[in-house]
C-alpha cells in the first residue's frame, strides 16, 4: 500500500469500502476547528494529549515524547481500530504536522493499512468534495487491538539522544534538520528556548518536499532529493529530527514515497538537545 492518497482516491474508496478517517490538526483550535469542518465522518486525535505522553520537563524527551505501543493501541482501540482496519489521516498541514506523526506510529506498531491524505484537508476542500461539522462519536472495540502489542517496543528505528551525539561527529552517519532554515541558521526560534541546531546535522526543511500547492512532490524528484543520503549511508545510519518529533515524521513519510526506508527517528529532536547543555552551531554549517 502506498504511503499517501488523494482526495480523489478516498472519496472514491470511501463509497466502496469501510475506512476509518482520522483529523489529526494540532494546534490550540484543533478541535474548535475541527468541529467547524471535517471529512465525513472523521474521528479527532490530539497531538498534544494522544500522540504524545508529555511530561514536565521536555528536557527529557521533547515537547513530544511518544507514547508507549501499549498506549497508543489503547488508544486505536477507542476509537473502533483493530489490525484489519483500513486508516487514512489527514491534517491542516498538508500531512506535515500530526498526521505524519500518526502514520509513523502506526507503522510503529507493525501496522500496514495506513495512509496519510496527501494536500491535507485544504487539498479535500480544493476537490470541493463533501464536509461534515459536529463531533462524530467513537465506536470502541469490545477487544483490545492487539493484545500483546508493543512488546518488543516501536517496531520502526528509534535514535536517542546519546546516538545522535555520536552520529553527528560520524562521517559513516547523516544527521538530518528538517526545521525551516531560519531556525537551522539560529536567525530566530519562536517555539524552543535557545536558537541554531546540532553542530554537524545538515538542513532538508520538509516544507521542501511540497509543492507550490501543498502536495509531496512527484516520487522521482522526492528520489532525487533523498538519494545523495541513502547512496552514502546506510538506512540505520541516517537520523531525522524537528523541533519535537512530529514535523520530522513528514521527511520520513516523504522517504517512504520515495520508495526510501530504514532512516531513524530522533523524537526528542531541538527540544531536548537544546535543553541539555548540547553544543550548538549557528549558521549553516
Amino acid at each position: 500500500m502506498k504511503p499517501t492518497i488523494s482526495s480523489a482516491e478516498l472519496a472514491a474508496a470511501i463509497l466502496n469500502s469501510p475506512i476509518i478517517v482520522i483529523d489529526a490538526r494540532g494546534g490550540m483550535e484543533a478541535h474548535k476547528n475541527y468541529l467547524s469542518c471535517h471529512l465525513p465522518n472523521a474521528l479527532f486525535v490530539d497531538l498534544e494529549t494522544e500522540l504524545s505522553d508529555k511530561g514536565p520537563d521536555a528536557a527529557k524527551g521533547g515537547r513530544h515524547p511518544l507514547p508507549t505501543p501499549q498506549q497508543f493501541a489503547s488508544m486505536l482501540t477507542n476509537l473502533g481500530v483493530n489490525a484489519n482496519s483500513s486508516v487514512v489521516v489527514y491534517d491542516d498541514k498538508n500531512g506535515a504536522n500530526a498526521a505524519a506523526r500518526f502514520w509513523w506510529m502506526m507503522r510503529g506498531i507493525g501496522h500496514e493499512k495506513i495512509q496519510v491524505l496527501d494536500g491535507g484537508i485544504a487539498g479535500w476542500l480544493q476537490g470541493g468534495f463533501p464536509t461534515q461539522t459536529g463531533p462524530v462519536p467513537r465506536s470502541a472495540f469490545l477487544d483490545a487491538y492487539e493484545p500483546t502489542i508493543g512488546e518488543r517496543g516501536w517496531l520502526l528505528p528509534l535514535a536517542n539522544i546519546e546516538a545522535v551525539d555520536v552520529a553527528r561527529l560520524s562521517p559513516d552517519h547523516c544527521v538530518i534538520d528538517v526545521r525551516e532554515q531560519f531556525r537551522f541558521r539560529g536567525d530566530s526560534e519562536p517555539i524552543d528556548q535557545i536558537a541554531g541546531h546540532i553542530p554537524g546535522a545538515i538542513n532538508l526543511a520538509y516544507v521542501e518536499n511540497l509543492n507550490a500547492d501543498g502536495f509531496f512532490l512527484d516520487s522521482m524528484l522526492l528520489e532525487k532529493r533523498f538519494a545523495w543520503a541513502f547512496s552514502k549511508h546506510r538506512p540505520g545510519n541516517i537520523i531525522v529530527h524537528c523541533g519535537s518529533g512530529v514535523t520530522a515524521c513528514h521527511t520520513l513519510l516523504a522517504m517512504e514515497v520515495a520508495g526510501y526506508s530504514g532512516a531513524r527517528l530522533y523524537v526528542g529532536s531541538w527540544s531536548e538537545w537544546s535543553r541539555n547543555s548540547r553544543p550548538i552551531a549557528t549558521g549553516l554549517s
